[in-house]
């Protein structure tokens, strides 16, 4: 128990260590990238510095697999240089029953990664969108997602546009149901329109079945309705926006999701992507455990066999090979060519068998 005790606090040092290296790299070079796409003179440097520490949460989190990887191989280096690991098995002990402490450690950093670590990610990703379109063009645009329907607002040189939807086709193209409300600049609603259809054109909306009232003080919006079988009005959205708004699943926690997913089904659009993401999000943990093995695999050998280089090498480019399959099968999963658990569960299982497949033919031949 006691050295079990001691292969977890060391590896989880190093993980906490590296995480802390990472963490600095990847603020200086998001600064940089702050720096070229933003105007410090305009913004201030209070800002950009906002804006790094909100993206840094996510950078860490995608780079969480090479950081288990790493720290399993600075581990077993150590050991294996120490010749800690030469006693441990003199004593009796398999390398399997060896790595029990670090594969442990690797499961409670991934499920503390899910339940904790991904509703910060989210948190964090979103105000940091939300500040990069207000710094932008002013946060001039906006959408929301509730049982309702769908809210968007837009925004221009003339004044704002609220707008409603009951439901959309799945790609966002076609909103049904539609309710827009214009607001003059810095004033009140000049303007409501209730259409059947409307679709987003380069730069305008296209509504069709429309009727249009004036709300402007003084007139009578009724005796001034009037109907229209396509009517046209002015947008800044586009669909990418649009779709980029709720379209990330990165920026929803993962407590939120099933509740997400439901409602955007409800609206119309396809929750496919996000089915996707939740499950991956769920097969983490098993999956850090597998880099744990993967780089065990490789690194649990006594340095004087000499080709140490090599061996770490093969443990980062199998990892990298791992983590790209996994991304490939996401993908495949988001596009329907393969259902959501096979696509999220299927690479870290693999991963698993693979790795302790190696180990057992390195340890016994």
């Amino acid at each position: 128990m006691i050295i079990h005790l001691y292969f977890a606090r060391k590896f989880l040092f190093i993980f906490m260590g590296l995480q802390a290296v990472f963490l600095a790299l990847l603020a200086l070079v998001d600064m940089m990238e702050q720096f070229r796409r933003f105007n410090v003179d305009e913004i201030g440097f209070s800002n950009i510095l906002q804006l790094t520490l909100l993206k840094a949460p996510e950078g860490l989190y995608q780079i969480l697999p090479l950081v288990v990887i790493l720290s399993t191989i600075t581990l077993f280096l150590g050991l294996a240089r120490s010749s800690e690991l030469v006693v441990v098995r003199g004593s009796g002990r398999s390398a399997l029953m060896s790595l029990v402490s670090p594969v442990c450690v690797a499961l409670v950093i991934g499920l503390l990664a899910v339940s904790t670590f991904n509703p910060i990610v989210a948190a964090t990703t979103e105000r940091y969108h939300a500040l990069t379109e207000k710094f932008r063009s002013g946060g001039k645009s906006a959408l929301s997602l509730s049982a309702e329907g769908l809210w968007l607002r837009q925004g221009g040189a003339t004044g704002q546009a609220v707008i409603h939807a009951v439901s959309a086709n799945p790609d966002a193209t076609v909103f049904f149901d539609v309710s827009i409300t214009t607001y003059e600049r810095g004033g009140g609603p000049v303007r409501r329109v209730e259409a059947q259809s409307a679709k987003l054109l380069d730069g305008a909306w296209e509504l069709r079945e429309a009727t249009e009232w004036s709300l402007i003080a003084g007139t009578n919006p009724e005796e001034t309705a009037q109907h229209h079988d396509v009517l046209k009005l002015d947008s800044t959205l586009t669909h990418d926006r649009i779709r980029d708004s709720f379209g990330k699943p990165s920026v929803v926690s993962v407590w939120d999701l099933p509740q997400f997913i439901r409602e955007l089904e409800e609206a119309g659009f396809s929750a496919r992507r996000h089915k996707v993401w939740l499950m991956m999000e769920l097969a983490q943990p098993l999956f850090l455990c597998a880099m744990v093995l993967i780089a065990s695999a490789f690194t649990m050998r006594h340095t004087r066999f000499g080709r140490t280089g090599i061996a770490v090498l093969g443990a980062v480019l199998m990892g990298f090979a791992l983590y790209y399959v996994r991304n490939f099968a996401q993908i495949l999963g988001e596009n329907g060519e393969i259902p959501a658990a096979l696509a999220a569960w299927a690479p870290p299982i693999a991963s698993v068998m693979l790795a302790l497949g190696l180990l057992l033919h390195m340890e016994d031949g």
